[in-house]
């Protein structure tokens, strides 16, 4: 094997729900350079990679054309030979009717080093998310995992449906959806009952998760009439009457709900995490986007005399972490604060400053600016003041201070833009009411989402974190259903909760 060869990691990205790729998985996405995945591998499993690793999906069911298994061999391997660091993210586990002997076996022909980390195969995430037992202590001691659809061509005999209906445990079909009308007769034909127990689970582990409980006889009629289509497993056995009563998964509070973030991609994973775990299906698309500014030197100026300031004023926390990160990159530490005073418009702006270990001399009770000014303005006169901003925003601060008798200093910190454009994907869910709500943390993403959705923003409900933006909703003809009572992320999930409550 060549020196210069990459490495090829084959890794199970699980069910569906993001949350259940290992941590193994992980650290090898993070490190790869190219990461070819399968289209049912959730998008979210994707911000594990790297900014400058290339992604390439292998195609998608109606939307163009699936790659064979031997072009996907090919461009795994052509990768690898030219010296990367190869990710090929599988759904499931890669053991489990993922194709990967064959992957394995191309890879061994072609020396190329690489390593199988598993994931969580369907079947088991079936188990604990639709609560039911694969196994049971007095209905089913074994499980079979079967496959639905075989290859073509496979050479000797196909599935011992015969002996596969006399098998004394519970049986989980994969990809048998479009067949089940052949195989559950046959089954039936060799000797199990039409009474047998037999759930259907589409979309395991993901919000929009559906089970239909049936008979091995009924399995064919109910496929055709609840219009069922892939990607599901059937469950076949007496362990499914079995169920559990309170299904933990379905009866979280968000269930079933989609929900846009529209918050800079690079912030929008707590909030993402904290919808996930509430039941929400969670889908991101930025309508600002935050850069660096265009020229430091401004910043390196206030940088350079930030003795001769009284007070350090923050309105965001990306203003935080620009602002420090410039000191740290220059070559300084955090001591060049020296006797400055810290102020914060909020407590996820404070929080940022407690990443970087310093405390808030002065956090409004009310997370806004006019709070922050009032309570700034009374010892004010002849004190200097920075004020570290984005490129764009409202003057109340600079203008109630300079009132006060303050000397104030603006300092742009960081750019803030408006996307022009959303993932199509997103367009046509909006356009065909898909998604339930449209999180809306600030008046610049307010009027960027007006402009990139324009009337479809009708086709969802939305929620404010604030009035001020609930107000740049409204002037625009788009007023939000809910507005957070605390202008925190957190608050604006709690009017969402409400909401749903009341409903």
């Amino acid at each position: 094997m060549s020196s210069l060869t990459g490495k090829v990691y084959l890794i199970g990205a699980g069910p569906g729900d993001p949350a259940l790729i290992t941590l193994r998985g992980c650290e090898v996405l993070a490190k790869a350079q190219i990461v070819f995945y399968d289209y049912l591998v959730n998008p979210l499993i994707l911000k594990h990679v790297g900014p400058e690793t290339e992604l390439v999906c292998l195609g998608r069911h109606g939307r163009g054309r699936l790659l064979s298994q031997a072009e996907i061999n090919a461009q795994v391997i052509a990768a690898a030979r030219a010296g990367k660091i190869v990710g090929r993210l599988k759904g499931g586990d890669p053991a489990i009717f993922g194709r990967t002997a064959e992957e394995v076996a191309a890879l061994e022909v072609a020396r190329i080093d690489y390593e199988v980390v598993p994931g969580v195969t369907a079947a088991l995430a079936a188990s604990s998310y639709a609560g039911i037992p694969l196994t049971h202590r007095e209905a089913a001691s074994c499980v079979a995992f079967v496959t639905g659809q075989e290859g073509r061509d496979k050479e000797g005999a196909s599935l011992d449906l015969a002996n596969l209906a006399s098998f004394p445990g519970t049986l989980v079909f994969y990809m048998g959806v479009t067949t089940a009308p052949r195989w559950s007769a046959e089954l039936i034909q060799h000797g199990k009952s039409t009474e047998t127990p037999v759930a259907i689970v589409r979309h395991c582990s993901l919000p929009s998760q559906q089970v239909v409980k049936t008979t091995l006889g009924q399995l064919a009629e109910v496929l055709a009439t609840e219009k069922m289509r892939p990607p599901a497993i059937i469950i076949v056995g007496e362990a499914v009457a079995a169920e559990t009563q309170a299904n933990w998964f379905a009866s979280r509070p968000l269930f079933g709900r989609t929900i846009l973030i529209t918050r800079p991609e690079d912030q929008a994973a707590e909030m993402v995490n904290r919808l996930t775990t509430l039941g929400a299906m969670a889908l991101c698309q930025p309508a600002i986007k935050i850069t660096p500014p265009t020229d430091w030197s401004p910043v390196d100026a206030a940088i350079n005399h930030l003795a001769s300031y009284d007070w350090l004023v923050f309105s965001s926390a990306n203003g935080v972490r620009f602002f420090l990160d410039r000191i740290l990159a220059t070559g300084r530490d955090l001591r060049q604060l020296g006797t400055c005073q810290l102020a914060t418009i909020g407590p996820a702006t404070t929080d940022a400053l407690q990443d970087y270990h310093l405390k808030a001399d002065l956090q409004p009770a009310e997370y806004r600016a006019e709070a922050l000014a009032e309570q700034l303005a009374p010892q004010a006169a002849g004190k200097r003041f920075l004020l570290l901003r984005a490129s764009r925003g409202r003057e109340v601060l600079a203008e109630t201070l300079r009132a006060a008798q303050a000397h104030v200093e603006q300092v742009v910190v960081y750019q803030s833009e408006e996307v022009r454009q959303a993932d199509p994907e997103i367009v046509t869910a909006l356009s065909e009411s898909k998604i339930d709500w449209i999180t809306v943390t600030s008046s610049a993403i307010a009027r960027s989402l007006v402009q990139i959705f324009g009337d479809d923003l009708k086709k969802s409900q939305l929620a404010a974190i604030s009035p001020l933006t609930a107000g740049v909703l409204s002037d625009a003809g788009y007023p939000p259903a809910v507005v957070a009572s605390h202008y925190t992320t957190e608050g604006l999930l709690e009017a969402i909760l409400a909401a749903e409550d009341a409903n």
